[in-house]
């Protein structure tokens, strides 16, 4: 695990980027479902560069997976 902005992230994940509105489909869907997550979907770097919404879970074989948006798309790399 590292430390990411108050969050413990698993160092070893498989990451998607996705439009903001199906980001929310997703942790709406999740949510509703009772997933249960790593990291419970929310907001990070609020109010800096790279600012994103994420949420990390497990897949049925362990694998921990982060899916992730930003309002500004632009910022995926920015640092």
């Amino acid at each position: 695990m590292n430390p990411v902005d108050g969050d413990s992230v698993p160092s070893r994940h498989f990451g998607v980027v996705l439009e903001m509105d199906d980001w929310r489909s997703l942790a709406e869907e999740l949510e509703r479902a009772g997933c249960k997550f790593l990291i419970s979907p929310r907001i990070r770097f609020q109010g800096e560069v790279g600012e994103q919404v994420a949420l990390f879970l497990y897949d049925p074989a362990s694998n921990a997976l982060e899916f992730k948006s930003f309002a500004d798309p632009a910022q995926l790399f920015a640092t």
